[in-house]
Order: C-alpha cells, then structure tokens, then sequence
C-alpha cells in the first residue's frame, strides 16, 4: 500500500496547523506578532489609553499577540466583523474587547483618525472587487493614525484559505470552477455543484505588490518569504 498521498497531505496540514508551534505557518505569525508588538510599543503613551480597531479579527488573535501586553500598554480593542456569528468569543475581558458589527469599507461611524491603530490581518483580499478593496483601504488611512494590513501575495503558488493544490487561483474562472466541481482540491474537498465554485472563488481576491502600493502608498512595506518567494505582505503606517 502506498501511504505517500497521506503523508504529503498530513505534511500539508502541519505546514498550515497553528496549534503546531514549528508550523511554517506558526512561525511567520510569530514574526507577526513581534512586529507588531513594536509597532504598538512605540505608538502608545501619551498618557490615555491606545485605541485599537480590528477590521475582520477576533480576540482569540490577540490572545496570541499577548493579553498581558495589552493591559500594559493600556489598549482598547474593537473588534469589527460583518456579522454578529463571526464575533463570537468566550471569555473576552470586557475591559480590553468591544465588539461591533460593521463594515470595513464604509467606517463613517468613526471620525478622521479615531483610533490609534488600525489593523487588519488576511482581510482585504474578501472584502469585493477593486473598488471595494479602495474603499477598505481608504477607510482605514481615514480612521486610523497608524495602520498594519497583511495579505497573501498573489504570486505565491500556494493560496493559503482554500485550496490545497497550488496554482489554482491563477486558473481562468471557468477552468478553476472545472476543476474544483472535478478533483478535491479544496480543504473542504470537492465543490459541490458549478455555483459552488464560483461562489469560493469570489471568496477571495488576491492582490499584487503594484496594487497593495497603490492602494497604500504612505505605508511602509515588509514582504514575507518562503524559499526567496514573496508569501505575503504587510503595509505599516507609523503615526
């Protein structure tokens, strides 16, 4: 019996698993949260506490970036997502957390420069077509005096929320939809009907460095590598 197919599946898993500290991708949220602990580091003081938006993240994120360090740089956290389900979060200290639905493209309930920071982590890439991902990011200039957003980089092989075979994402439309209602290659398996399909890939929008550029020019830009291979980027603005 060949057990080949099910070790590289197992390997897939553990390169994605972040239960797994000595996953690929555990280390590069490592690297994350230590960049973004000095981000937020050298922006608080000033003697009230730092106001923090969260476009698309959860508090189980900020477990992991560290609670203790929160409450030492007096932080308040808004986390935002488009529906109530996805806010979920049990245990959240109220002191640290609000929760709010909203969304990340329109942020007129918050005045020019409200928080401190603004922050999102693998969240532009959903939000619509280009006009919506402008919208997303011109909010977050907008409302935020710094900012840090991540996203997946288009031109990385692999794309990291669906598919476990590579290179799908740069398909056609129509042939990506074929081969999704054709093989597993998802990490649910095979896409149940042709509308299914198309329905995963509106999911996700990846986007290139020219356009994560244009849609942040005052930002600083950090590439993260596998192998000499961009994976993904993060656009920092630093009040």
């Amino acid at each position: 019996m060949n057990d080949a197919p099910a070790a590289n599946h197992k390997t897939r898993l553990r390169l994605a698993d972040t239960a797994d500290p000595t996953s690929l991708s555990s280390r590069f949220r490592q690297k994350r949260d230590l960049r973004l602990r000095e981000l937020i580091g050298g922006i608080a003081g000033g003697g009230k506490p730092l106001r923090i938006l969260d476009v698309g993240g959860s508090v189980e994120y900020w477990r992991r970036v560290g609670l203790d360090f929160l409450r030492d740089v007096d932080a308040r956290v808004v986390v935002m997502n488009v529906t109530a389900f996805e806010l979920k979060a049990e245990g959240a200290d109220a002191t640290l957390f609000e929760a709010v639905v909203g969304d990340a493209c329109d942020l007129s309930a918050y005045p020019d420069g409200g928080f401190d920071l603004v922050h999102s982590n693998s969240v532009i890439e959903h939000v619509g077509n280009w006009s919506r991902m402008k919208q997303f990011a011109s909010e977050t200039r907008r409302v935020g005096r710094s900012y840090y957003v991540q996203t997946p980089y288009y031109w990385f092989p692999i794309e990291p929320h669906f598919y476990r075979a590579p290179m799908i994402h740069w398909m056609p439309r129509p042939l990506a939809a074929r081969v999704m209602t054709t093989f597993p290659v998802t990490y649910s398996g095979k896409a149940k009907s042709l509308d299914a399909a198309f329905g995963v890939l509106d999911g996700t929008q990846l986007i290139d460095r020219r356009q994560f550029r244009l849609l942040f020019p005052d930002a600083q830009h950090v590439s993260e590598r596998v192998l000499g291979l961009t994976k993904s980027q993060i656009a920092i603005r630093r009040a």
